[in-house]
């Protein structure tokens, strides 16, 4: 039996196709979901509808597939341990890979990270529960998606699901902030881990993969969405601008998830500043080489980035957890100094887009809707007369499991933004549409 080939609650009459292999099947089920596709409708940075040059969650996913693929691809080629599969975790399937990529921010709901913290708080501050995007893509795949003869998600692969879990706790334990809900958890990815004999706090290099080609991604197309938007201005007096560096500074001194970079050993206002200087100069020598066509450089420089940073990731050995590590490498040692730049790219993504006043206002905006929304489905008496029959029957079969403010979390964190506007406005506003929508 291959392990990673598992499906958890598959019956064993199922049929399936010959010409496919497993990991294939993976794909095609993520691929023809409807939580893949709502992924066109949720905010990256830029609301969706902002326009339609901006990222959303669903083009951003896609260029992290692709980065992840590609990558995989070299990697096999350079570690030969690899090709022995000496662990079910110590494997690099590009398909794999590009399924975990597919996935990873099925659970973030609308409004990117607002909506996030909002349902955190709400059933935080009412029923001590948790709300986390990471965990509520296991929610979605493996119990809210609905595929014919199945009760349990879309029954993915062991290798799949592992591959996506790059936070591999329970959720509930104290002071955790990130994992996976008790309920997939002891439903099916503690045992996986378990039976794959996975060291405690371990991810697979298929899941430190994605998870690394998603800092990829984000440190750099979303900077090119920021110099499209005027947010970010290629020119010394933004670069240099004292509150820009200041707020750059605090960002990365107060990132918990940034810890293991050595920060302290390093004077960060001047790297920082070095680095957006560096990435000017690069700016100004593609600029030119571009004809002067701003459009061509913002796409050349993503590029270039991307590919810089795909071309250094490498496999080194963890020595403190005992296990292998996806990083970048540099002469066969972890480089510690391209992280770093690429947390400081990061952060002026973060600190230039989302901490801009006009996206505060309309995360303000999206926290009242989200609010609301909460407010009136909480009531289970009066809730369920406005809610989805659909979503009230799957409810009712499953209430033995599902409490129902863990049911409203997950019917608000499914909506596409404009479908939570539509539906606030259905609730609130004075009149929006016909009854006779299709939901």
């Amino acid at each position: 039996m291959d392990v990673r080939k598992i499906r958890l609650n598959e019956k064993p009459d199922t049929k399936v196709s010959e010409d496919r292999e497993e990991f294939e099947r993976d794909y095609a089920r993520l691929i023809s979901s409807p939580s893949i596709r709502r992924l066109q409708g949720k905010s990256q940075v830029f609301g969706a509808g902002s326009g339609d040059y901006y990222r959303t969650r669903l083009t951003h996913s896609l260029e992290v597939a692709q980065i992840a693929r590609e990558v995989a691809r070299r990697l096999r080629r350079t570690y030969d341990f690899l090709g022995r599969q000496e662990h079910p975790g110590l494997c690099l399937d590009p398909v794999v890979v590009e399924c975990a990529a597919l996935a990873h921010d099925l659970g973030h709901p609308p409004f990117g990270h607002k909506g996030e913290e909002v349902l955190n708080r709400l059933l935080e501050d009412e029923y001590e529960m948790k709300y986390e995007g990471n965990a509520q893509n296991f929610r979605i795949l493996m119990f809210l998606e609905k595929r014919a003869g199945s009760d349990h998600g879309l029954m993915l692969t062991a290798a799949v699901l592992l591959a996506i879990n790059k936070y591999p706790y329970l959720i509930d334990e104290p002071g955790r902030h990130k994992g996976v809900y008790g309920t997939e958890w002891f439903g099916g990815i503690g045992e996986l881990r378990s039976l794959w004999g996975m060291p405690h706090g371990c991810s697979t290099l298929e899941a430190q993969l994605m998870d690394l080609c998603d800092d990829i991604a984000y440190s750099t197309h979303d900077i090119e969405d920021g110099i499209r938007a005027g947010k970010i201005q290629m020119n010394a007096a933004f670069l240099s601008d004292e509150r820009l560096l200041r707020h750059l500074v605090l960002e990365i001194v107060k990132d918990q998830a940034a810890t293991g970079l050595g920060w302290e050993t390093v004077n960060v206002p001047a790297m920082v500043k070095r680095v957006l200087m560096e990435y000017l100069d690069q700016w100004r020598i593609v600029y030119t080489e571009s004809g002067f066509e701003e459009s061509r450089t913002r796409r050349e420089m993503k590029a270039r980035w991307v590919s810089l940073f795909a071309s250094r990731v490498g496999i080194v050995d963890d020595t403190l957890k005992g296990w292998k590590k996806v990083t970048f490498v540099k002469d066969g040692a972890e480089d510690i100094e391209l992280l770093r730049t690429m947390e400081i790219l990061k952060k002026l993504a973060w600190v230039t887009l989302v901490k801009d006043f006009r996206v505060q206002r309309l995360q303000k905006r999206s926290e009242i809707i989200l609010e609301s929304l909460w407010m009136s489905f909480i009531d289970p008496d009066k809730g369920e007369w406005i809610l989805p029959p659909d979503w009230v029957d799957s409810y009712e079969r499953n209430k033995e499991i599902w409490t129902w403010p863990r049911f409203i979390a997950d019917y608000i964190s499914g909506m596409t933004d404009s479908y939570a506007e539509k539906v606030y406005a259905e609730l609130f506003a004075s009149k929006s549409g016909s009854i006779y929508e299709m939901d």
